[in-house]
C-alpha cells in the first residue's frame, strides 16, 4: 500500500511539473482608455512618478508606504522605491525610456513578495482633442511564477488595477484646471 501511495504521489508531482512546464514563459497585461485632454497634459502626469501618488492603484495598496525617490524629478532616469506591506511588498521603478507624448517606459524590479522583472509601459495616442492610454506590463514567468498562474489569472488581476489606475488617471486629468 505504501508502494501505491508513494507511486501515485511521484505520478502526481511529474504530472503538475510537466502542466507548469507548458505554461506560457511571458506574459503580458494591457488595458486602455479614453482622456478628455491633450497628450502633454497626460504624458506629463504618467513620466513623472511623483504624481502617481494621486491616481496609481499600488499607493492605495499601503497608504503608510514608504517611497524613496531618486535621479530627476521626470523622465528617463527618474525612479522610485517602495516598502510596504504584504500587499504592497518592496521593489524599485525606473524611468528607462520617455519619448514626449508618445511613450514611457519603466523597468520594475520587484523584491519582495516575489523577485522578479517586468517592464511596464504608457503609449499615448491623440484621438483628436483627447488621449488614448495604454498601459501595459510585460515580463517572463520563471518555474514558480508559471505554477502561481495556473491558480491565479494575471490577466485579470493586474489587468483590473490598471483598469482602476487608468480610471483614477482619467479622473485626476479631466478634473485638473485647463491652462
Amino acid at each position: 500500500m505504501l508502494i501505491k501511495t508513494l507511486m501515485a504521489l511521484v505520478v502526481i508531482v511529474v504530472v503538475f511539473v510537466a502542466i507548469v512546464a507548458m505554461q506560457p514563459s511571458e506574459f503580458r497585461v494591457a488595458r486602455k482608455t479614453t482622456i478628455a485632454a491633450p497628450v502633454p497634459v497626460v504624458f506629463a502626469q504618467v513620466n513623472d512618478l511623483q504624481k502617481w501618488r494621486a491616481w496609481s492603484p499600488y499607493d492605495k495598496l499601503d497608504p503608510a508606504m514608504n517611497k524613496t525617490y531618486d535621479g530627476p524629478p521626470s523622465g528617463i532616469g527618474a525612479s522610485y522605491s517602495w516598502f510596504g506591506n504584504s500587499h504592497a511588498g518592496e521593489g524599485c521603478a525606473t524611468i528607462t525610456e520617455s519619448r514626449p507624448n508618445e511613450l514611457v517606459r519603466i523597468k520594475l524590479d520587484f523584491v519582495k513578495p516575489f523577485e522578479g522583472t517586468a517592464f511596464a509601459e504608457f503609449a499615448f495616442k491623440p484621438e483628436g482633442d483627447r488621449t488614448v492610454v495604454e498601459w501595459s506590463l510585460d515580463g517572463n514567468n520563471n518555474f514558480v511564477s508559471e505554477a502561481v498562474h495556473l491558480f491565479m489569472n494575471m490577466d485579470k488581476m493586474v489587468g483590473g488595477q490598471f483598469e482602476e489606475g487608468l480610471a483614477e488617471l482619467k479622473t485626476v486629468v479631466e478634473a485638473a484646471p485647463k491652462g
